[in-house]
C-alpha cells in the first residue's frame, strides 16, 4: 500500500455545470454535502496529501479543511487544459509519487477505490466496476510532470493513457461510474448505491 505521503489528490471542479444550474462543485448531495466536500472527504479518506480542486474563475476559497482551491485562469477550459493547471499546483509538493485525478461530478466514489488504484505498477491506472470504466484516474509522477512540461500533449488524457500504458483495476465501487452531471443522473446514482 502506497504510504499517505507519497499520495495526493487533484479534484476537477473548474465547470460552469450548466445542466445542474450551478457549478457542480457546490451542488448537494442528500446528505446535505456539496460534491467537492463529497469528494475531498473522499481523498482525506483514503490519506491523500496534499489535495486540490480547480474552481471556476473568480471562486471564493470555500474554506475546507485540508484543501488547496486554485481557481481556473479563464473559462471555457478543456478538460484537460484545467487537469494541467491543477497538477502544475500540485508538482509543486514533491513528497507524492502518485495523484489520482477525479471529477467533481463523481462525489460518490469511496475512499477504498481510490486506495485500489495505487498499488499498481504500471504508470496510470483507471478503476472499472462490472466492467465498466470510471473515476478517478491514478498517475505516477513522472506522467504528471509531463503533462505540465508538456512532454504528454494530449489533446485529452485519454491519449497520454493509450502513451503511457494503463491497468483497468476492478472494484466493487459504483461510485466510480456515477457521472452525476445532472441532477437526474444523481438521483439514479442515489437509487443504484442503496439497492447495493
Amino acid at each position: 500500500m502506497t504510504n499517505t505521503e507519497e499520495f495526493a489528490g487533484l479534484i476537477l471542479g473548474g465547470g460552469e455545470g450548466r445542466r445542474f444550474g450551478q457549478p457542480k462543485a457546490f451542488a448537494k448531495l442528500d446528505d446535505g454535502r456539496t460534491f467537492l466536500e463529497a469528494c475531498v472527504a473522499t481523498f482525506h479518506g483514503a490519506g491523500a496529501s496534499p489535495v486540490v480542486a480547480t474552481l471556476p474563475p473568480g471562486t471564493d476559497d470555500p474554506g475546507i479543511n485540508g484543501l488547496m482551491a486554485v481557481p481556473l485562469p479563464s473559462s471555457g477550459l478543456d478538460m484537460f487544459a484545467s487537469i494541467m493547471v491543477g497538477l502544475d499546483r500540485l508538482i509543486e509538493f514533491r513528497e507524492w509519487e502518485k495523484a489520482a485525478l477525479l471529477p467533481v461530478d463523481h462525489p460518490l466514489v469511496t475512499a477504498g477505490a481510490v486506495t485500489a488504484l495505487l498499488d499498481t505498477k504500471m504508470p496510470a491506472a483507471i478503476p472499472s466496476f462490472r466492467g465498466k470504466h470510471g473515476h478517478p484516474v491514478c498517475l505516477d509522477r513522472d506522467v504528471a510532470v509531463g503533462i505540465v512540461e508538456g512532454r504528454y500533449p494530449g489533446p485529452t488524457l485519454r491519449e497520454v493513457l493509450r502513451e503511457v500504458g494503463v491497468v483497468d483495476v476492478e472494484v466493487d465501487d459504483p461510485g466510480v461510474v456515477a457521472n452525476c452531471n445532472a441532477p437526474e443522473n444523481l438521483r439514479d446514482a442515489l437509487k443504484i448505491r442503496t439497492a447495493d
